[in-house]
């Protein structure tokens, strides 16, 4: 998010993405190489400026080693101190490129990383959860300055194997603390939740978890909820796709009002053959 609040950006990078269609008809074909189904998603929040990108391109378009990541045109390249994303995408079904770099200076880098998942398949952990981000790009003529945050997921297996449906947040305290909430819901199950404080210290403190507050579901219909003592808003609507959404939320927590990155995930709707058919038209692939 920019400084003043009026823009924002997400970027994720896929090995073997779990979002794909082409991914999923490879497994259900037999063992599926991650390294062939390699991604940069690209979602741009600007007033009058939105844009989204995420075109997968295939093994011979990719090349990884320790400090670099190139997929077809763009790259991300790490020098020690500074993770650096060259940009050169173009969004669907209307051909708007995206096109500039992005720089990003962790303010503090964290070694931590649990499981998601009682068998351990899944993992997931910020590696900057406090970040400075500066953005450069001339299509859309875009520039500004703000905070970020960096993490990593993995897994070894299909995500649907793991999960049925997920609302994570994060938010960025007055003192420079990180808040996460991760809530993981399955039918029949008990709800597994990890509320989380990374600290500028480079501390991570578990933290009590607050009660469960529901929120209005999205126009795709989607459940969702938020962790949280106090009523929750939906302060702005991201994204809204059939079998996931990001918004902004107004939430309190410890009696300082904080503005929430939150997502949900439903994996049924994900992996549903509608959707899956529908996919290729916003994730088309470079074989």
């Amino acid at each position: 998010m920019s400084d003043d609040g009026q823009h924002g950006i997400t970027l994720i990078a896929f090995v073997g993405s779990v979002f794909s269609p082409y991914y999923a008809w490879a497994r259900k074909r037999g063992r599926a190489d991650p390294e062939n189904h390699c991604a940069l998603n690209v979602a741009i929040y600007s007033k009058g400026q939105r844009r989204w990108a995420m075109t997968e391109r295939g093994q011979r378009h990719c090349a990884r080693s320790a400090d670099q990541f190139t997929i077809g045109p763009s790259q991300l390249s790490w020098d020690g101190d500074c993770l650096s994303i060259d940009i050169n995408e173009v969004c669907v079904p209307f051909p708007h490129r995206i096109q500039g770099r992005i720089k990003l200076w962790p303010q503090q880098l964290f070694a931590y990383s649990t499981p998601l998942d009682a068998a351990e398949k899944h993992r997931w952990g910020p590696l900057s959860p406090a970040s400075r981000i500066e953005v450069d790009l001339n299509a859309p003529d875009l520039q500004w300055q703000g905070h970020a945050y960096l993490d990593s997921n993995e897994g070894t297996e299909p995500v649907e194997r793991g999960f049925h449906t997920w609302d994570w947040s994060r938010a960025r305290m007055r003192d420079g603390s990180t808040l996460v909430f991760y809530d993981m819901q399955a039918p029949g199950a008990d709800d597994r939740v990890l509320s989380l404080r990374f600290t500028p210290k480079g501390t991570v403190e578990p933290i009590a978890t607050p009660p469960v507050q529901a929120l209005p579901k999205t126009a795709w219909r989607i459940n969702r909820r938020m962790r949280s003592a106090q009523a929750v808003k939906v302060q702005e609507q991201l994204e809204d796709t059939p079998f996931y959404q990001r918004a902004l939320l107004q939430f309190d927590y410890a009696g300082e009002p904080l503005v929430a990155f939150h997502e949900t995930l439903s994996v049924p709707r994900l992996v549903s053959p509608l959707v899956q058919a529908m996919l290729p038209w916003r994730m088309p692939r470079r074989a």
